[in-house]
């Protein structure tokens, strides 16, 4: 396995596993930046919220982010209706604003956002986004000029965001949630959960509560709401190196393929974050030339030694690109929240607000337009579509590797990845380690492999 940046001289938090069944107002199932902020919002609010983690607090999703946290979300407001464009940017903006005031200074620093593009016809859709930005107020510049020199044609810049750490800031607000009651238990993997609501651990013992709220990148419970049709999940590839000078600013491009770029600094050592390259999840074998080629640009590109750290990161993407917040489905005690696309920081915030709506009875402004049972014009053209997808995916896998253990989730064939040393399943990106234990879900069990 690869290492993320944000790992390094970094401790995940740990606490008791669960050892008996238990109830509570609110049970959590994940303690990435959703779970952990929505804990924190909820505990504050008087409920009494538990949080259960696979694994330990912070060596999740968030630790595989780029760390931005920022409302400029790629190319992407000029796409939305002006009225949604507008509320978007506004809920994300206030949400990020609000977790600052009570964040720890030391894990975020100020930085203008930046998208970008190398290539001249791509710069007509930076102008269309700039002249959205501008109709519903958001603080921007659009430049020919910036850090990336000759490597940028024209950037649009989104003012007054901000980069953190995103470990030592999420670990600064599980602090905070405990200390407002919630409880943690990590180390303790869900395997089952029924609408009454209650979950079941892998050890037995289960969890009643009046609400259940699914922070698990990927929903545990995927077919109500058919979500499993709904859901594209994509692969990218981060890169870190030491670097002797700080960008002012972060980036992306809006080129085929992406980029990703901003710099952080550990320790008292500066590093260059350089990223993309990405692909549907689990229909790579071989990953390593994803990392080769991130190595080589930073070379050719930058004039920058090998990364000294490699990672990649998992990304849910929904048919209209807003993620799903709130019941899985019509009625449902169970919640989700899933679908941030490669924005998992600002929109874990706006989904912690936006749950926290539902469970203090004050519907917060965007729960409609986040709401999981919404209906888009082309979602059934999409759903047939990923349909035929796992369908193809399912087949190949039993004709070309028979051999393949079978993805405890659904049945499909993984396949192993050499780079990362995972077990990968393309139907919907579950992954496991070489033992066979889950890295990440929608499966909730190990897998059975030949030797054992």
């Amino acid at each position: 396995m690869q290492q993320s940046l944000w790992l390094h001289n970094t401790t995940p938090m740990t606490t008791s596993t669960l050892s008996s069944d238990t109830v509570c107002d609110i049970c959590i199932v994940g303690a990435g930046l959703s779970g952990v902020y929505t804990a924190y919002l909820l505990a504050q609010a008087g409920l009494r919220v538990i949080v259960i983690e696979a694994k330990s607090i912070g060596e999740g999703a968030t630790a595989h982010s780029t760390g931005k946290l920022t409302a400029q979300h790629g190319l992407f407001y000029h796409t939305l209706k002006q009225e949604d464009a507008k509320l978007y940017y506004q809920v994300n903006k206030d949400a990020i604003e609000q977790a600052l005031k009570q964040a720890d200074k030391t894990t975020y620093t100020a930085a203008t956002s930046f998208i970008y593009t190398t290539e001249t016809e791509n710069r007509v859709l930076l102008k269309q986004e700039y002249e959205t930005y501008k109709k519903i107020g958001i603080p921007s510049l659009i430049t020919n000029d910036t850090e990336l020199a000759d490597k940028a044609q024209l950037a649009l810049g989104m003012q007054h965001e901000t980069q953190i750490h995103p470990v030592h800031f999420l670990l600064h607000f599980a602090k905070l949630a405990q200390q407002a009651g919630a409880q943690f238990f990590t180390h303790t993997r869900v395997t089952q959960v029924t609408d009454k609501p209650t979950v079941t651990t892998a050890e037995g013992y289960t969890i009643a509560c009046k609400k259940l709220v699914l922070c698990t990148h990927y929903p545990i419970d995927s077919i109500a709401g058919l979500n499993t049709l709904k859901l594209t999940v994509d692969r990218a590839y981060l890169t870190a190196t030491a670097c002797s000078d700080l960008l002012q600013g972060q980036y992306i491009s809006i080129d085929s393929p992406a980029r990703t770029i901003r710099t952080a600094k550990i320790d008292g050592q500066s590093y260059f974050l350089y990223g993309g390259t990405s692909h549907l999840a689990g229909t790579e074998g071989d990953t390593t030339k994803y990392y080769d080629t991130l190595t080589q640009e930073l070379n050719s590109e930058f004039d920058l030694s090998e990364p000294g750290f490699l990672w990649s990161a998992q990304d849910m993407t929904t048919p209209d690109s807003i993620p799903f917040v709130g019941p899985m489905t019509k009625d449902s005690s169970i919640y989700i929240a899933t679908g941030f696309k490669k924005w998992g920081l600002s929109s874990s915030l706006v989904a912690a607000e936006i749950l926290r709506g539902y469970f203090t009875k004050k519907e917060h402004r965007a729960t409609q337009l986040y709401m999981p049972s919404r209906i888009q014009g082309r979602t059934v053209y999409d759903m047939l579509t990923k349909a035929g997808f796992i369908s193809e995916q399912f087949i190949t896998g039993y004709v070309t590797r028979i051999s393949a253990p079978k993805c405890t989730h659904l049945g499909c064939k993984t396949r192993w990845n050499d780079a990362d040393e995972t077990w990968d399943c393309p139907c919907h990106g579950s992954r496991f380690d070489k033992k066979g234990n889950v890295i990440e879900g929608p499966a909730v069990y190990p897998l059975k492999l030949e030797n054992e």
